[in-house]
């Protein structure tokens, strides 16, 4: 189990704030943390500290400069989403950054749009994709929801599925909307199935706030998921000190 760092960039701003909350309007999104430091300053630490595989989140259009501020404090060392399409993705491959991530541009109009997904493959590559299912749970099963994670899509995420898309891609990232930003503990269920399902490298975002926490989601995945923490962590606000975390996952790989 690997910790995976992230930056989240909204408005030019490194920030955490509730998921679900995300809105065209500014004023209706809840944040949980504004940094002073910019996008850079924590791609330097990550790259310090030898940590791979984080990645760069842009929250909405104006984002760019800052997220290839963080590109080129890390170069090869960090994935970026938001925005990703087949007509952009190589910028930011050779921008520095190691995979692109796709969400929206693949998921359109409530299905998975398949020529798009052939689209960004046949420019970047299997290799340097990464497919992030924002999943919500909706009569015991778990969908992937769209526009911002308000719009249920009719893509169940389930043992087959993921099978499938694992052809198209090199790793998935997967966000539990339902306790994103909500420093409310892991979503068990969904990462005991994840890691049963998966075969890739597979990064879970959601709820984790504690050491005690990361020692339950090691326990219930078998140590097979990758894991990010967002607002719990102490240099974005929060109570679970960044030092801690990164010792426990490093303590795991030996």
């Amino acid at each position: 189990m690997k910790f995976r760092p992230c930056i989240d960039i909204h408005q030019g701003k490194v920030k955490q704030i509730v998921g679900e909350t995300l809105h065209p309007d500014p004023s209706r999104v809840k944040e949980n943390f504004v940094a002073s430091q910019s996008p850079g300053y924590f791609a330097a630490m990550y790259r310090e500290d030898g940590l791979t595989g984080g990645h760069i989140i842009m929250l909405g259009a104006g984002n760019e400069q800052a997220a290839e501020e963080a590109l080129r404090a890390y170069p090869g060392g960090l994935q970026i989403g938001g925005g990703i399409n087949a007509d952009n993705a190589e910028r930011y491959l050779d921008l520095g950054a190691s995979h692109v991530i796709v969400t929206s541009y693949i998921f359109q109009d409530g299905k998975l749009n398949w020529d798009n997904l052939n689209a960004i493959v046949s420019k970047v590559g299997k290799e340097r994709l990464v497919i992030d299912l924002s999943c919500k749970e909706r009569d015991g099963r778990y969908y992937v929801v769209t526009n911002q994670w308000r719009t249920f899509s009719d893509f169940e995420v389930n043992a087959s599925n993921i099978a499938e898309l694992e052809a198209y891609c090199d790793e998935f990232l997967i966000h539990a909307v339902d306790v994103e930003g909500k420093r409310e503990g892991v979503q068990e269920k969904l990462a005991a199935q994840l890691a049963e399902w998966t075969s890739i490298p597979t990064t879970y975002a959601g709820g984790a706030r504690s050491i005690a926490d990361l020692e339950r989601f090691r326990d219930i995945t078998d140590g097979k998921l990758d894991i990010t923490i967002g607002s719990a962590l102490d240099i974005f606000g929060g109570q679970l000190p960044y030092r801690d975390v990164v010792a426990f996952c490093r303590a795991g790989l030996r």
